[in-house]
């Protein structure tokens, strides 16, 4: 945060300041979340994709349903470690 918006956050009450780091925890929470689906799509597209070049505008068989399984198994982490870092709290 820059030192202006450090000051006008510290002139607001307490409940206020609560509200906007919240907000802010929230936003860096789902800019994480998106960076990481961002990698992991990149990363099973190269998987599937196999550097071949692409030559139209949709995926064959095999490429999509390769892509669909490595997106699963990436969303399918994801909620096991969601869960195990909630059944640790």
């Amino acid at each position: 945060m820059s030192s202006l918006s450090t000051s006008i956050v510290q002139s607001l009450d307490e409940a206020s300041r609560k509200e906007i780091m919240q907000f802010i925890e929230s936003e860096q929470s789902k800019s994480k979340v998106q960076s990481s689906i961002h990698s992991f799509t990149d990363m099973c597209f190269k998987k599937c994709n196999k550097d071949k070049p692409i030559i139209t505008g949709s995926l064959d068989s095999n490429e999509e349903r390769c892509l669909v399984n490595c997106l699963n198994r990436f969303l399918d982490t994801n909620i096991k470690v969601v869960e195990a870092l909630q059944a640790g709290r």
